[in-house]
């Protein structure tokens, strides 16, 4: 293979400046993470000495410790992740925000126009519609299917590599699975033979393979969503599993005492003990449905009726210019997630109280 030095010479160099920054960058994080603590340490260590001599030799007096060296101390701390943060997501929240009232170019503002422009087009409306259905189908049914899967493998004699097996697809990017789901849908048209696993199952028993992504909505959506559950359900039998296997031994064997059999001891034992594993689960994936990107971009680019808000986003931001309508969908996406998180954050509190 050959190599030109000189052409490459530009990327080699900017190649060069990064590894520089970074060295910079770490290094003197890592230095000041070294050098402040010790500065604090040192200053902490002379106050008590020097209030030793002011006492005359004799013992230390007590006081109340001071709490600006502490303060001062934990903010050193926090002021990285706090700049990050408002630098990653406050500032381009605001400025998003700020671009929804404005027209295409973001030179002109129209108010609420984008916004009407939201719930006014056929399209948009199918997008929505769309987000909906999934919001509803994969945390129910990855959840779902995470449970039974965590209550079947309990205890049994391969239960590592059965759980192994389920929470492999979450080792997988989403671009990777929607390549891998792409050939399980893929088609060949005439009398080629199927290479795709779907219409090879079909046309052995003899009926005609389809463009399973092309087909009328919402069954292409239905389709996109099995990749989505695929990923997820492993997810959710970990958590749950671990929720399981942490129910007291003495609650299960007093309920077997009793006499319940394995429904009751399902919905009156396993249920109530595992229910904020649950809540978590499907917080956690109702978040991750309602921003999926990556899956409807690489399987169909949100054709044939099969676009969700955060593909119409970037379709309008970065593929037709318009800004403001993109902008739109992003804060229309946003207070969508807003109730879910503050759902979890109290659940989480009264968790704390209990």
């Amino acid at each position: 293979m050959y190599f030109d030095f000189a052409e490459q010479y530009p990327k080699l160099l900017m190649l060069l400046y990064g590894l520089i920054a970074f060295v910079v960058i770490v290094g003197g994080m890592l230095l000041l993470l070294d050098a402040v603590p010790s500065w604090f340490a040192r200053r902490r260590e002379q106050r008590l000495i020097a209030a030793s001599a002011g006492g005359g030799g004799g013992s230390m007096p007590i006081g109340r410790p001071r709490r600006g060296g502490e303060g001062m101390f934990g903010l050193f701390f926090l002021l990285p992740a706090l700049l990050l943060l408002g630098i990653g997501l406050v500032i381009p929240a605001l400025r998003t925000t700020v671009l929804s009232f404005m027209d295409g170019r973001s030179e002109n503002w129209v108010g609420l126009e984008n916004y009407r422009w939201m719930f006014s087009q056929d399209e948009i409306i199918q997008v929505l519609t769309n987000t909906l259905i999934w919001v509803i189908l994969v945390p129910t049914v990855a959840t779902a299917i995470g449970l039974l899967y965590a209550i079947m493998v309990d205890k049994a004699r391969f239960e590592a590599l059965a759980k192994s097996l389920v929470f492999m697809p979450m080792a997988i990017s989403f671009v990777g699975a929607s390549i891998i789901w792409r050939f399980v849908y893929a088609y060949r048209g005439g009398e080629q033979e199927q290479y795709g696993l779907l219409n090879y199952l079909v046309t052995l028993f003899g009926w005609e393979p389809q463009r399973w992504l092309q087909l009328n909505a919402p069954l292409n959506t239905l389709l996109l969503i099995v990749v989505m559950i695929w990923i997820q359900a492993g997810f959710a039998m970990v958590v749950l599993s671990a929720a399981i296997k942490a129910i007291p031994a003495d609650i299960i064997e007093a309920a077997r005492l009793d006499g319940v059999n394995a429904w009751q001891m399902f919905w009156r034992v396993t249920m109530p003990s595992i229910r904020p594993a649950l809540i978590v689960v499907v917080v956690t994936i109702s978040i991750a449905t309602l921003k999926v990107f990556d899956i409807v971009r690489t399987m169909t680019n949100g054709n044939y009726d099969t676009g969700v808000i955060a593909n119409e986003m970037y379709n309008q931001a970065f593929r037709y210019g318009q800004n403001g309508y993109g902008s739109a969908l992003a804060v229309f996406l946003f207070v969508l997630v807003i109730p879910i998180v503050i759902y979890q954050i109290r659940n989480l509190r009264k968790q704390r109280e209990v």
